[in-house]
């Protein structure tokens, strides 16, 4: 069963382990109950629509840091056997961020932004040098299923977190706790230390894969210096690789549209009348219906390709922002929670492999850095359309306008070359 999964080696399991860490900080603190106690506790005496402006600019200025800063921490651990290094003050900083939230109270806004950029920055890096672990781990004919069983793992790890926190906040007494504002801090807290306990077997288990040419820098600033030079070169070498830079241009385009949806949609189902129940527990349902259908995209993807698969889990999402547009009940919320779970981890799994069979191992962090640029600026026109068009007339136009994202981005995907993609690798 695990070598169905691609999950046959302990070293593959600790590493997909790491999935299960930081997807804790996606569930609680990014999309579940931060951006609620921070508008209904941190932003207390701000202006409803000043505190929704802090918190968006907070999320910008978060991607554009890490956008900026990820290829170069890129170039410097391709340069030296440090990737593990990198991942770990990453995972750190993470933790220390969580762990800083237990003294967020009512009005504290500045305090809450901050540790919520700090985190957001840090699982952006950690995820950088994370991936760019991957090629070295197994064959170009197993990366699907280890990509997508690291997704599906991520699902079980941060759906069950989120449901633990969001049990502990509606029922402090069964834990002990004196009321639902010190449950909360508490579940903030719970994620550094769950980042923390399950990233443990990633850094036992796995390797520091070896530089075939190391740099001969002595100081860390002769490293970065010589970091700026490669990703310098960088640039000028993304010719030679072609089909990889094509598929992060698809990637960019479509994943703007995942990514819109995941962030909008408790808001567009607020918006057009579901109550908050609901909501909540369609994020749980998204979360455990992503883990089999993430495992079943692995099986798929050996069968008919990792394109072909990704190919019919954005024809899925097309049909997605369809019924969300005329949607208008909350059984309809819970049929789009469910096929959003079944296409959602498979679809970003299998772009990450895809990218990854297509670029050389001993650039993997420089390529994957610029895979998590692109992932990350993929946060910002979706919303910032949707804010837009939304404000001029209803949400429902908002959302329908995604369909420009999946469908460029599909376009732009029909002419990547993925076995030419393999060969220019093989040719360098």
């Amino acid at each position: 069963m695990l070598k169905r999964l691609g999950l046959d080696r302990p070293d593959l399991r600790a590493w997909a382990m790491y999935d299960w860490a930081n997807s804790a900080f996606q569930t609680t603190v990014i999309a579940g109950v931060f951006p609620i106690y921070y508008s209904r506790v941190a932003a207390v005496g701000l202006d409803d629509a000043v505190a929704q402006s802090r918190f968006y600019w907070a999320s910008t200025l978060a991607i554009v840091a890490m956008a900026l800063v990820a290829p170069v921490l890129g170039a410097l651990a391709d340069a030296k056997p440090i990737k593990k290094t990198l991942l770990g003050i990453f995972v750190a900083i993470g933790v220390a961020a969580c762990v800083g939230m237990w003294w967020i109270r009512e009005g504290d806004w500045t305090l809450a932004l901050i540790l919520f950029v700090i985190g957001n920055i840090a699982v952006a890096g950690s995820i950088v040098f994370y991936e760019s672990l991957l090629p070295f781990l197994t064959t170009s004919s197993n990366i699907d299923r280890v990509s997508t069983a690291g997704y599906a793992i991520g699902y079980i790890g941060g759906g069950s977190l989120l449901a633990i926190n969001l049990l502990m906040i509606q029922q402090p007494a069964w834990f002990g706790l004196p009321d639902a504002g010190v449950a909360t801090r508490l579940s903030l807290v719970s994620v550094g230390v769950w980042w923390l306990a399950f990233s443990i077997p990633l850094f036992r288990r796995v390797a520091e894969p070896c530089i075939d040419r190391p740099s001969r820098a002595t100081t860390f600033a002769g490293s970065l210096a010589e970091a700026f030079r490669q990703l310098g070169h960088t640039f000028k070498t993304l010719k030679r690789y072609r089909q990889a830079m094509l598929m992060l241009i698809a990637f960019f385009l479509y994943n703007d549209g995942i990514q819109t949806i995941i962030r909008v949609a408790t808001y567009y189902g607020a918006d057009i009348g579901i109550d908050t129940g609901s909501l909540i527990t369609a994020l749980l349902l998204v979360q455990f219906i992503g883990v089999p259908c993430s495992f079943l995209f692995g099986m798929l993807a050996s069968r008919i390709g990792a394109k072909r698969s990704v190919f019919l889990g954005l024809l899925v999402y097309v049909g997605i922002t369809i019924f969300a547009y005329r949607m208008t009940t909350a059984w309809e919320f819970f049929a789009l929670a469910i096929t959003v779970g079944m296409v959602q981890g498979g679809t970003q799994a299998l772009s990450r492999s895809l990218f990854a069979s297509m670029v050389p191992k001993d650039k993997s962090s420089e390529f994957f850095a610029f895979f998590g640029v692109f992932e990350r600026y993929a946060g910002i026109l979706g919303p910032a359309l949707f804010a837009v068009l939304a404000g001029s007339g209803s949400s429902r136009t908002g959302i329908i306008s995604m369909l420009v994202f999946f469908v460029t981005g599909m376009a732009v995907l029909w002419f990547v070359d993925v076995k030419k993609g393999q060969q220019e690798v093989l040719g360098s």
